[in-house]
């Protein structure tokens, strides 16, 4: 497999259910704080179980026309937690990515364009959230993963929905009322 296929990134990761989360930014941008503000949401209901993939840095390749993330193997289930420091906590040994987070991504608007809601990675195109600096990510995320988008806008499978909103949304996280 070629660099560009397999590599080894800056970023943090966790897997929701069965959709797997890739998290990236500049250093001190929140992304191990939302991995683990992830988590606890998880832990509480408000979307299906999460789990560390991997944070501060992690291993993307491509298989199957689909981005796979795994930990690298000196952090495996390692996370920093502001305040505490380095924390050990039960982890994923990988993860389909189906979301890609940018915090602090400079294009993060209040309505995105429909191209700004897609990147690449590894040759395959995934659905992206760009999270302005300033922004907490935690609500933008939760509410991306528990509601569905209008017709004709983006959806994470990164086309427009149909009528069948329902459908087209199942392919990651069923849409659900966070209690």
């Amino acid at each position: 497999m070629s660099k560009q296929a397999n590599r080894s990134i800056h970023a943090s990761a966790i897997v929701c259910g069965n959709t797997g989360i890739l998290i990236r930014g500049p250093s001190g941008s929140g992304k191990s704080q939302l991995a683990f503000d992830l988590i606890l949401a998880g832990r509480a209901g408000q979307v299906p179980p999460a789990t560390l993939v991997g944070d501060d840095r992690v291993h993307v390749e491509a298989r199957n026309n689909a981005v796979v993330v795994r930990p690298a193997d000196g952090l495996k289930g390692l996370i920093e937690i502001r305040g505490l420091g380095i924390r050990r906590c039960e982890f994923a040994g990988e993860a389909e990515v189906r979301l890609v987070v940018d915090l602090a991504a400079p294009d993060g608007e209040r309505l995105p364009a429909y191209d700004a809601l897609m990147t690449g990675l590894c040759g395959v195109r995934l659905p992206r959230l760009p999270v302005a600096a300033g922004y907490r990510p935690l609500p933008i995320v939760l509410a991306a993963l528990t509601t569905e988008a209008v017709s004709g806008t983006a959806s994470l499978a990164g086309q427009p929905l149909s009528d069948d909103c329902q459908q087209a949304f199942g392919n990651h996280i069923r849409p659900m009322i966070a209690t």
